[in-house]
């Protein structure tokens, strides 16, 4: 039974008189955009920055820069972006600021003459300004094996400042992957670190600029009725699920069988989310105290051993199907993918986290592709009531016909889609017997606030320009969450096995995932809408 009786008037949130104006930029600054003809940057960034500009926390003064390998005029990359935003409804004119102040340079990335150029333009650019040198943002929209380089480069032409600058600052936002094991990650890290300092390094995740990840801090440590709560004495397990319904579109089968669902998603995004639900509360909402919390937790992870790898996790492959009356691939007939792949579209893992707030509350983490639908979510199962007293009354069925035990009550954050937020308890039901039924206090975003819930790269992008590293990766971050998902793939690649298992698409994935949470008091929580 659904019941929507939470408003928004009912939720606590910490007060702030922190407006528009305290976090708008107000000083000139030029973005450069590494891979600017891909797909991310004509989906999200320019979106981003579209929107950011709109709502006022931009400069009047910014100049966008586009470098990718392809030869194109300003006016042509201008042109590609504005048809590109109509596909994210932005009908932007081609007089707008944002595509006016937009530029381009054509160039390969080991290449120290296209950076000469960029330079060039920077400088131009700072001097229209009258600055003798200017903020700068460097985004690496670019494949993995491109980071090192263009850090080397960027600091070699003199495009980045020293560390020893105080003038302007100049920093630089990475994408994932950020490594695909702990020695490679190692490695990256030890490159980029040795041209830039940590407050220069933006390790972006935007998972982490979602609103509904954002509100876990702000539903926990905002109101006093729910953190004292979130610990074993109350919690049973949490989940953690992100699963899709998409399989390889968009031709993405030869880089997926390179990452799988572990590397693609778990290892970042979801272990981000764990941290942020498991956290303590932090000294103040800057970076360090946020991160330093997040770090405790991943340092607390219980480790693997070769022989809890078979037993705390689980792997597979989805077969070929069928939707809508349509035959539908199976993961190893995708283009791109290697038809004795052993790379997983769906796993499946039961944590361990060994502190005094979380000690023996399983956390189960499940990500996977086609699957029943598309849910990003974690679900919060409390324990029962130490004392049951709604049992079948014997002897006394005339006038207490009183039900089953009821169910647990459950804290879900919704983070995709129909982002909001969910508690289920049991109430007892209309009439003379003792019925009890599960009702929902539901909170949508959509419908709780009049207003348009900003895209995560908006948050991020601004931040980045702020200084502001609350919501980006630390670097021993990175290497506490690769040291934990190190032990996995190892203990993966040891097991001999030959064949995944095949799952049955547009379901809740296979059935061996039933057995780790077999034992407890709940099964897996059912895919579907909230």
């Amino acid at each position: 039974m659904k019941t929507s009786i939470l408003r928004k008037s009912d939720l606590q949130s910490v007060p702030t008189d922190v407006g528009i104006d305290a976090i708008k930029i107000k000083e000139p600054v030029s973005i450069v955009i590494f891979g600017a003809s891909g797909d991310l940057n004509k989906r999200k960034l320019m979106p981003a920055l579209y929107h950011l500009y709109q709502d006022g926390y931009l400069p009047e003064q910014i100049s966008i820069i586009g470098v990718s390998r392809s030869p194109m005029t300003d006016e042509a990359f201008r042109n590609l972006i504005q048809t590109s935003m109509k596909d994210a409804k932005i009908d932007a004119p081609a007089t707008h600021p944002i595509l006016q102040n937009m530029f381009y340079i054509a160039g390969n990335v080991d290449d120290a003459a296209a950076f000469k150029k960029i330079l060039a333009k920077l400088e131009d650019l700072e001097k229209q300004r009258k600055q003798a040198c200017g903020n700068r943002l460097f985004y690496l929209s670019v494949a993995p094996d491109f980071f090192s380089v263009i850090v080397k480069n960027l600091s070699e032409n003199k495009l980045t400042y020293p560390r020893s600058q105080t003038e302007a600052w100049s920093r630089v936002i990475i994408e994932k992957p950020f490594g695909t094991d702990l020695a490679s990650a190692c490695k990256l890290n030890d490159s980029v670190k040795s041209f830039l300092s940590e407050s220069q390094i933006y390790r972006i995740d935007h998972y982490l600029g979602k609103e509904t990840v954002q509100n876990i801090l702000s539903f926990r440590f905002g109101n006093s009725i729910f953190d004292p709560l979130l610990n074993n004495k109350y919690v049973d397990s949490v989940q953690v699920t992100v699963a899709e319904p998409l399989g390889m579109e968009g031709k993405r089968g030869a880089y997926y069988d390179t990452a799988g669902a572990m590397r693609d998603m778990m290892q970042n995004h979801m272990m981000q989310v764990v941290a942020l639900t498991a956290m303590e509360p932090p000294s103040a909402l800057d970076a360090q105290s946020i991160r330093d919390e997040k770090v405790k937790v991943l340092r607390s992870l219980v480790p693997f051993t070769a022989a809890e790898v078979d037993a705390y996790t689980v792997r597979a492959q989805y077969a070929a199907g069928e939707l809508d009356g349509k035959p539908v691939k199976g993961y190893l007939q995708e283009e791109g993918v290697k038809p004795d792949s052993m790379t997983e579209s769906y796993t499946a893992i039961k944590l361990r986290i060994d502190n005094w707030r979380w000690a023996g509350v399983p956390f189960y983490m499940r990500h996977g592709k086609r699957l029943k639908k598309k849910v990003t979510e974690v679900a919060i199962y409390f324990k029962d009531p130490p004392l049951n007293l709604f049992h079948q009354a014997a002897g006394n069925a005339d006038l207490c016909m009183i039900a089953d035990r009821p169910k647990s009550n459950v804290l879900v954050f919704r983070i995709q889609p129909h982002e909001g937020l969910r508690l289920s308890v049991a109430c007892k039901q209309p009439g003379l017997r003792v019925q009890l039924e599960e009702v929902d206090m539901d909170f949508n975003y959509e419908k709780g606030f009049a207003q348009r819930v900003p895209e995560a790269y908006e948050r991020l992008i601004l931040d980045s320009l702020r200084g502001d590293q609350s919501l980006y990766t630390r670097s021993d971050e990175v290497d506490y969450q690769w040291r934990f998902f190190d032990a996995i793939l190892k203990g993966w690649a040891a097991s001999g096995q030959k064949k995944l298992p095949q799952y049955t698409p547009f379901t809740d994935g296979p059935e061996d995932a039933r057995r780790l949470v077999s034992g407890g008091r709940h099964s897996w929580r059912a895919i579907k809408d909230m």
